[in-house]
């Protein structure tokens, strides 16, 4: 049976560090800590049932958005994965309306976070600026028919 995570804090000089561990001696080897923090007042226990409930759902989103990206960068195609890109960044799929214009990135950031080389980054963007999915004139706007790439496996998008 998997044991409860419960939600330690400790301050670092300037920051303020917080784990979900299922033990206090947990948390003092997750922080690499030499010495015991609990016992000398620097770390507690969290007693803000609140937090706890925010910080573990953080966790556990985070969590799932790492092996979404693993599944992406394992299945999907560098095309794929640029166009997943530009809809997360454009907050497509979350609650609200999506912001379609999206921050100045360099086609080199792109290709980073993508995982592959700026000339197919380049190719990809005029490719999607041709067919309507984005506009990029300077700024970056995304268009919701960018989802095309990824939810259809269409041969007409392979111009």
């Amino acid at each position: 049976m998997a044991r409860k995570l419960k939600v330690f804090q400790t301050s670092l000089g300037f920051f303020d560090l917080a784990i979900a561990a299922p033990s206090m001696k947990a948390a003092l080897e997750a922080w690499g800590a030499d010495s015991n923090l609990f016992h000398q007042g620097v770390a507690k226990e969290s007693e803000d049932p609140k937090f706890s409930e925010m910080f573990l759902s953080y966790i556990l989103a985070r969590n799932a958005r790492v092996e979404e990206d693993l599944v992406d960068q394992l299945f999907n195609s560098s095309e794929k994965r640029l166009a997943r890109l530009l809809l997360l960044m454009a907050n497509f799929g979350k609650e609200g309306r999506p912001d379609p214009v999206i921050a100045k990135l360099s086609q080199e950031t792109l290709a980073e976070m993508v995982g592959t080389t700026r000339s197919r980054v380049s190719f990809f963007m005029n490719k999607f600026r041709k067919l309507g999915f984005i506009e990029y004139n300077g700024d970056l706007e995304v268009h919701n028919s960018l989802l095309n790439v990824i939810l259809h496996d269409n041969p007409g998008l392979r111009r």
